[in-house]
């Protein structure tokens, strides 16, 4: 008995020791639009300077990372409903920004320059800006020194989501400049962004590594213990040196060439464009048929439900429904969504309204004289439909079905504001990296043509077969 004991208790000792010595991974969300700090490479690694920070962070501190690429707004909404353990994506520390989160060390001093077309010659400062249009990141320290000085100089605002379609507006000359972070601002004119920087920087404040006020202490400790390691060992100094030395700028690639690298990033992400649309769309059907029957049944109840349904997520647009999935209900429950359920739910709702009202349009353009006569001649009122009816309305309902499957499938891209990676977002991030947006958006728009162009004739091709049948 005692040896059972003496086992049993070795045995606990050390599983608790395995459970003690165990590394802990932290889902850590972050902006891969934002080079030198963070972007995605040729391999599809995330890189940059928060990047490279982090994993020699979290290897001196023996704790694993997760990265989920958000954008910098939905990061910091991720953050603030608990989907994230924390945000490292160039972030400045602020006061208001302090009243919701909890910041690490500093680990960068910044400043912001007002950069302008390469081949611009006119604008030298802030006086050049009266009556013009001006650039800037939206939740970023550019854009908080633009209000600034908004009113004083006479400029208007025009804001974005990242930093690639802010260069572009300007390079567009929609624009006249754009304020950017000196140190985001000098790499992308390194990496040939087709702008130059024309005022001296304007002090700046520090970024620092976030996570929501009061919540994961530990890994904010271990942050912070792991940067004054890197520091004193000299790889902090590396890593800026990797990114921000003599050194960094990389050689352009050519236009086919860039094209050639690109592609298996955007072939990946219209497998992923794929796969979302076809599993919202099963679910969309399933809604769609139990609405659909609801609004053209026969009782009051059931019919003004699905009227709701319909009115609702129809009258909702894609890019709130979106939003309040992902960010809203968990941030109100206290629980973590998945992106891919939160992907899902959004496009089979939203579809699902649309379908609801393809099935009722198609089932009520068949004569309603044919139920009436099948349920004269004794056939049950479910029969008559399934025999009759519903026949008949499909013809009317297969390209109806296949127009709404090229709708879901582009609606895919709105969904990319919540970190959601597929086409459109694959070729957002590789703008991010390589600042070529004429020759990425190209090919991301061939590849949709294509897409919908062979889901198009496959429509017809079927309309014709059952119309012959």
């Amino acid at each position: 008995m005692l040896l059972f004991l003496v086992a049993g208790l070795t045995g606990w000792a050390g599983t608790t020791a395995a459970q003690s010595n165990e590394v802990k991974t932290y889902v850590i969300g972050t902006d891969i639009t934002f080079a030198p700090f963070e972007f995605q490479d040729l391999n599809g690694d995330f890189v940059g300077i928060d990047m490279d920070l982090l994993n020699a962070i979290a290897k001196d501190q023996n704790f694993k990372v997760q990265v989920k690429p958000l954008g910098f707004n939905a990061a910091v909404q991720a953050l603030e409903s608990n989907q994230v353990d924390g945000v490292i994506a160039g972030m400045s520390i602020t006061d208001e920004r302090k009243q919701k989160f909890d910041f690490s060390e500093a680990y960068f001093q910044s400043g912001v320059v007002m950069g302008v077309s390469a081949n611009n010659d006119t604008v030298k400062s802030y006086e050049d800006l009266r009556g013009q249009k001006v650039a800037v990141k939206t939740g970023t320290e550019g854009y908080t020194f633009a209000e600034s000085i908004a009113s004083k100089y006479g400029f208007t605002i025009v804001p974005f989501d990242d930093s690639s379609q802010m260069y572009d507006d300007v390079k567009t000359g929609n624009s006249i400049a754009c304020f950017e972070d000196y140190p985001v601002m000098a790499y992308g004119v390194t990496q040939n962004n087709g702008l130059k920087i024309v005022t001296d920087k304007e002090p700046g404040g520090s970024y620092g590594f976030a996570v929501s006020k009061g919540q994961n202490k530990e890994l904010l400790a271990k942050f912070n213990a792991g940067l004054t390691n890197i520091q004193a060992s000299g790889e902090y100094d590396a890593i800026l040196a990797k990114y921000l030395g003599e050194g960094s700028s990389t050689a352009a690639l050519g236009r086919w060439e860039l094209i050639q690298k690109s592609l298996p990033a955007l072939i990946k992400g219209m497998g992923k464009t794929l796969l979302y649309t076809i599993v919202s769309l099963f679910f969309a059907f399933i809604l769609g048929l139990i609405f659909g029957f609801m609004k053209v049944g026969q009782n009051k109840f059931l019919r003004g439900v699905a009227t709701v349904f319909v009115d609702l997520f129809r009258g909702v647009p894609l890019i709130v429904l979106a939003f309040f999935i992902y960010f809203g209900i968990p941030q109100a429950l206290g629980f973590t969504m998945p992106l891919f359920l939160a992907a899902i739910l959004t496009l089979s709702l939203n579809a699902g309204a649309y379908v609801t009202e393809i099935i009722r349009g198609g089932i009520q353009s068949v004569d309603r004289g044919q139920l009436e006569a099948a349920r004269s001649l004794g056939l049950p009122y479910r029969k008559a439909m399934i025999k009759i009816v519903i026949p008949q309305a499909i013809r009317v309902m297969i390209p109806a079905f296949v127009n709404q499957l090229v709708i879901t499938l582009k609606d895919t891209s709105i969904l990319s504001v919540i970190g959601l990676v597929e086409l459109t977002q694959s070729g957002k991030i590789i703008i991010a990296r390589t600042f070529a947006s004429f020759d990425i958006w190209l090919t991301v728009a061939i590849m949709y043509l294509i897409v919908i162009t062979i889901l198009t004739k496959l429509s017809g091709y079927l309309e014709v077969k059952l119309r012959r049948g």
